[in-house]
């Protein structure tokens, strides 16, 4: 497992980690609690030294899980989770919910409680849209939290450029997680570069499309009630995504999947620190590993990648 710097931070992550949304159980379709911990296990023992939660996910069992694998070797492990989703209200016109620093420090410490731990590595503001009085509220208790020794590093979860901004007055921005992947490749164009320029880390968030390119779907899969992906069959863009994904599939072979690719596709970029795909069982999770010691592309795979998906819909 190769590892990089999480940007200025001063912390070391491996580049492939653990995304840990769907272990929540709410939200991916159907997961068993002893398969998640087989798989966090398995990860850890193959080189995984960074799991990424939030309070949200789950409603809290997420972290109650990652609490578990976290025991007994808290320093050898970067944990990252988020607040500011939590109880939110998503209205635009209710009054922001995340409007002073107490309450962020308050879901903090609900986090510190579920993960059984009495710091957490890296902290990211879970809220994308960019509300002047939320983010002035975050920016106030990251401050409070990094003085007291209880965070190492913050960052905002965000895919807009001008939150990024926002966020990084005064060089406060240590992390940023965003979505990237092969079939999104909207942040090259501002975000990515930006990072890159500022010394801010990247965490990639949904590098496999949410298992589009892993290439398992068609157009027949249908997702259960509950899982995020539900209605995507009868989405528009669905259809061009999954053309998309045929057309990529060249790039594999018996020696190197799909998911390898686009993982492998994500971690070329040079802003980038971890890429973060989910993993329900301990063989998703070999799998995903494997994109960390894969040869780097050919010439001809990055002129297939960019006839294939630069320009497209994101």
């Amino acid at each position: 497992m190769e590892h990089r710097a999480l940007g200025k931070s001063g912390i070391q992550v491996s580049e492939i980690g653990f995304g840990a949304w769907a272990i929540g159980g709410d939200a991916w379709g159907p997961v068993e609690d002893t398969a998640s911990l087989r798989a966090m296990e398995r990860a850890l023992e193959l080189g995984v030294n960074f799991i990424d939660t939030a309070d949200v996910y789950g409603n809290g069992h997420s972290e109650t899980l990652v609490a578990q694998v976290i025991k007994n070797r808290r320093d050898q492990i970067v944990v990252a989770t988020k607040g500011g989703l939590m109880g939110h209200h998503r209205d635009p016109n209710q009054d922001p919910v995340y409007d002073r620093p107490e309450k962020i420090i308050s879901a903090f410490e609900d986090s510190l409680r579920r993960l059984e731990t009495d710091y957490i590595d890296v902290y990211f503001d879970h809220i994308w849209w960019n509300n002047p009085r939320e983010t002035e509220a975050f920016l106030t208790a990251f401050a409070q939290l990094k003085q007291e020794g209880r965070v190492r590093a913050v960052g905002v979860s965000t895919g807009d450029f001008a939150y990024v901004q926002a966020f990084n007055q005064g060089g406060m921005l240590d992390v940023v997680q965003l979505d990237y992947s092969l079939l999104n490749r909207k942040a090259e164009t501002h975000i990515l570069p930006y990072c890159q320029q500022h010394g801010i880390g990247v965490v990639v968030r949904g590098p496999l499309r949410m298992g589009m390119l892993t290439g398992k779907f068609t157009a027949e899969t249908r997702f259960p009630e509950g899982d995020v992906r539900h209605d995507w069959p009868q989405e528009d863009w669905y259809q061009t995504q999954l053309d998309q994904v045929e057309q990529l599939r060249v790039l594999s072979s018996p020696h190197r999947s799909l998911g390898e690719v686009a993982l492998r596709f994500v971690l070329n970029h040079p802003a980038v620190s971890v890429a973060i795909p989910g993993g329900k069982t301990p063989e998703q999770v070999e799998q995903n590993v494997r994109a960390s010691t894969r040869p780097l592309f050919t010439e001809d795979d990055l002129q297939l990648i960019e006839s294939v998906t630069a320009g497209k819909p994101k």
